[in-house]
């Protein structure tokens, strides 16, 4: 006889536990990313490589997760919110997990280099973008007790509140793209085009990291008003 998914019993207590566990592995693998540029920075690949294939364990496990949920979440359940929301929650947490896994595997494989003048604003650009990524965490770890609740009362406006803070710190995450696109633009002539365009790419993509995070808020803002 077959062995059952761990998740089945999740399921059994609580249809959201597999979506918090799910973010909780694509934060671990954003947390990742300062650790990782870190070493691109000093140019230590050995030790970018092993970070690499930490983030590429962590994305494999939140795939993992995603799956189960989206084979084993019944059509029917007795809950607040239909199915389809959960899945979409899910299918912009991934995204999270995604980007920065892309981001590792780019710049390991081009052994791409930072400016050393732009070093300290990519690292706290990157760090900022984090801070996105584990609000959104916090504020998924409450959808337990929204759903007891039915998305009303004190615990509502609380998480309500915590959206309003996600969304600030992905404005601040905002405001240090702009920072790191000039300063990099002040160096264009000064560096190998190709490395260039790359290092665009790479700071667009940290800022989609936030915005997937901030998305995730924008999700639960639409069960808040349902």
């Amino acid at each position: 006889m077959a062995a059952e998914s761990p998740l089945i019993d999740l399921f059994g207590r609580s249809p959201v536990k597999p979506i918090q566990e799910h973010i909780s592995k694509a934060r671990e693998c954003a947390e990742l990313l300062p650790v990782f540029l870190d070493a691109v920075v000093v140019k230590d690949w050995q030790q970018a490589e092993l970070v690499r294939k930490q983030i590429s364990e962590k994305e494999h496990e939140a795939d993992a997760i995603k799956k189960d949920i989206r084979l084993h979440l019944p059509n029917s359940l007795f809950m607040p919110v239909p199915r389809s929301d959960l899945l979409e929650l899910l299918t912009v947490q991934d995204k999270i997990a995604n980007v920065v896994k892309d981001i590792s595997g780019v710049m390991l494989g081009r052994k791409m280099e930072v400016p050393a003048t732009l070093v300290e604003q990519f690292m706290a650009y990157a760090k900022q973008a984090v801070s996105v990524v584990v609000q959104a965490h916090e504020i998924v770890a409450e959808l337990d007790e929204l759903m007891e609740t039915s998305f009303r009362g004190i615990e509502a406006e609380r998480v309500h509140r915590m959206v309003v803070v996600l969304d600030e710190l992905e404005t601040n995450s905002d405001q240090h793209e702009r920072v790191i696109r000039q300063g990099l633009m002040a160096l264009e002539r000064e560096l190998p085009p190709i490395d260039v365009m790359f290092l665009y790419q790479v700071i667009e993509e940290i800022g989609v990291v936030a915005d997937h995070a901030q998305r995730v808020g924008a999700r639960l803002q639409i069960l808040l008003a349902r």
